[in-house]
């Protein structure tokens, strides 16, 4: 890719990596993105129809870029792994970044020749201009890293993950993810992320009761504020627990309005 040999590299990986990313109006993000991953030795972004600059801006990284229907994150992503080359698969999200640190030790660790089939990264979130360290979100690892035969994404609706038969080894260094930069572009996700999530629900047959509503989203506060110190993250910390408990509140509110999950056909308790 034009992008990748534009890189001075002090150091690259013998085995080949592929890049994905699945974009959607990523005006504001993508060039960081891609520039962050310079160094693979392909990069694949599908598209779902952008009506911003997202494409134009990607074409100064790569050729690889595929306007697609949107299908779902599942169905983008299995798609995009259809189109990479490489030996491993590295994938990212727009609002993400690889650091230098990380990427050293991807190379190191890849030219060791490993056994494992995927690896897993700590992620570092800013959220509201604030690295949050603490109400679980970090290290918050995540399997962003794996063989290309061994892994495939499954079919969540949301916050779909990859199955990699083989060990899973751990990272050291961060993946930066900037997460929400303001209040109002939470919510435009929130929305929509709360239906998919409902519909998640739905779909693995999980049925409303009254405390999904009265004692779900209360301890979820609880936990992520004082159990898990959300506290020491500032106000930060303090809007964030509360607007995760409102997420989960309206997630299991859209279970109980959904026709599949009739507050008649199911018990309260």
């Amino acid at each position: 890719m034009k992008a990748a040999k534009q890189v001075n590299k002090d150091s690259k990986s013998t085995a080949s990596i592929s890049a994905l990313v699945i974009t959607k109006n990523e005006s504001e993000n993508i060039q960081d993105c891609l520039a962050s991953l310079g160094w693979v030795d392909e990069i694949v972004v599908v598209d779902a129809e952008s009506t911003d600059e997202t494409v134009a801006y990607a074409k100064a990284f790569t050729e690889k870029i595929f306007i697609r229907q949107w299908e779902g994150f599942a169905a983008a992503k299995n798609f995009a792994l259809s189109q990479c080359t490489g030996e491993w698969v590295l994938w990212i999200d727009a609002d993400e970044r690889v650091t230098p640190e990380l990427r050293e030790e991807i190379f190191m660790t890849l030219n060791a020749s490993p056994d494992a089939g995927g690896f897993e990264m700590p992620r570092l979130a800013n959220f509201l201009g604030k690295w949050i360290r603490h109400g679980g979100w970090y290290p918050g690892y995540v399997l962003r890293l794996f063989r290309r035969a061994a892994g495939r994404f499954d079919d969540k609706q949301v916050h779909e993950g990859v199955r990699v038969d083989g060990k899973i080894v751990r990272f050291k260094n961060h993946l930066l993810h900037y997460t929400d930069r303001n209040l109002q572009h939470y919510f435009e996700k929130f929305n929509r992320y709360t239906t998919l999530a409902a519909d998640e629900l739905h779909h693995r047959g999980r049925r409303f009761h009254l405390w999904d509503l009265l004692l779900r989203p209360a301890w979820f506060f609880l936990r992520m504020y004082a159990f898990k110190a959300g506290f020491l993250d500032g106000i930060h910390g303090l809007i964030l627990a509360l607007v995760s408990a409102a997420y989960v509140f309206t997630k299991y509110a859209k279970l109980w309005e959904s026709p599949k999950s009739s507050k008649f056909d199911s018990p309260i308790f």
